[in-house]
């Protein structure tokens, strides 16, 4: 079957199996591997992007399903060489160790900040539990939330 979606603001076509994950679409077809796979059961939110403006884990979507929408993903949020806010206070409090969730981190998190400029503690950890993180323990995470959250308007 043929979808067209916007995927960080480029347009794309492609002829697709009708059971094929958007996951495997962005990283596959499209080489867009910053959006990670880590658990194929949409538990972690490794695979966390933006479609059609909501935080959503591509994992759990057929790519027939994002045919029309408008899509970004964790290559399509910096404005050139410079990084997005989000990914800034993530650098500059170390919120990632490994760096395998970093990306759904970072995208889930961006989502909370729009949907909550003034967010709390409590708020971004309640916001995060559908993402997973198995080195840093979230503190620095949360930190780093906390910091975009105020470059970010909040």
């Amino acid at each position: 079957m043929e979808i067209s979606i916007t995927i960080n603001g480029k347009e794309v076509k492609a002829n697709i199996k009708a059971n094929t994950l958007l996951s495997t679409f962005i990283r596959e077809n499209l080489n867009l591997t910053g959006t990670h796979v880590g658990c194929d059961t949409s538990q972690c939110g490794a695979c966390a992007i933006h479609l059609n403006g909501d935080a959503v884990k591509s994992c759990a979507i057929l790519a027939a399903q994002a045919d029309g929408a408008e899509i970004t993903t964790i290559e399509g949020i910096a404005n050139g060489d410079e990084l997005h806010p989000m990914q800034q206070a993530f650098h500059e409090n170390h919120g990632l160790q490994c760096g395998y969730c970093t990306p759904g981190m970072v995208m889930s998190s961006i989502k909370l900040v729009e949907n909550n400029p003034n967010i709390s503690e409590e708020e971004i950890r309640k916001g995060l539990e559908g993402n997973i993180c198995r080195c840093t323990g979230y503190h620095n995470i949360v930190k780093s939330i906390k910091q975009a959250a105020t470059e970010m308007g909040g």
